[in-house]
């Protein structure tokens, strides 16, 4: 079946997939942590009530070794530079019978690398920059909806350019996210189920000094 690709804020997600989002975080060539949660939001100590559902996501890393479960979150090593996560098996689907929907999460930490390599990705132009592009499968996706999480867990939104693009000003220092969210329509397979509405969550984080 043709599938229909909307992109956007997720407007139908129901349950706590809704507010939730995997994200990854990493200071320089340290440890690796992968979260569920809300980031705009303080994690409840020993992490999001639904961080239990995290349990296997795949790691695109050189060198990542097996995930260990933390107080919160998920912890590999792997060498020097950007890593990539995604996980299609978080939440069960959910809705009517032959109406289910389901989500897949894509994340990544760094903004070293000026390509993508997940097939729903926020990347920056170029190394370091303040200027990002939204990806869907390699290409730009123009007018996307982009949600900013600054250190002090402050939210503002972004819409990308006619090329996807679009430039942030970072003025504190600290951690930011970055997330874009999308919705295929169609028939699609899940581990858990054939779903006929796919939403999709994307997040980018990297630290300003």
């Amino acid at each position: 079946m043709k599938i229909a690709w909307i992109g956007g804020a997720l407007l139908t997600l129901s349950g706590v997939a809704d507010a939730h989002e995997v994200w990854v975080e990493r200071d320089g060539a340290g440890p690796v942590r992968i979260y569920l949660g809300e980031p705009a939001e303080v994690a409840p100590a020993g992490g999001d009530p639904e961080f239990a559902n995290l349990k296997a996501p795949t790691v695109l890393a050189r060198k990542a070794t097996p995930l260990m479960r933390k107080a919160g979150y998920l912890e590999t090593t792997a060498a020097a530079g950007d890593v990539r996560v995604w996980d299609d098996n978080v939440f069960a689907p959910w809705g009517d019978a032959g109406k289910q929907e389901g989500v897949i999460y894509y994340a990544r930490a760094g903004r070293a690398e000026p390509r993508a390599k997940l097939s729903f990705e926020i990347v920056p132009s170029s190394k370091g920059s303040n200027q990002f592009i939204v990806k869907r499968d390699g290409r730009p996706v123009p007018g996307a909806k982009v949600t900013v999480v600054s250190p002090a867990r402050v939210s503002t939104e972004v819409v990308a350019d006619a090329k996807g693009a679009f430039d942030q000003r970072f003025g504190l220092s600290g951690r930011y996210l970055l997330s874009a969210s999308a919705k295929d329509v169609g028939e699609h397979k899940l581990p858990r189920g054939t779903v006929t509405t796919v939403h999709r969550i994307t997040t980018t984080t990297f630290v300003v000094p």
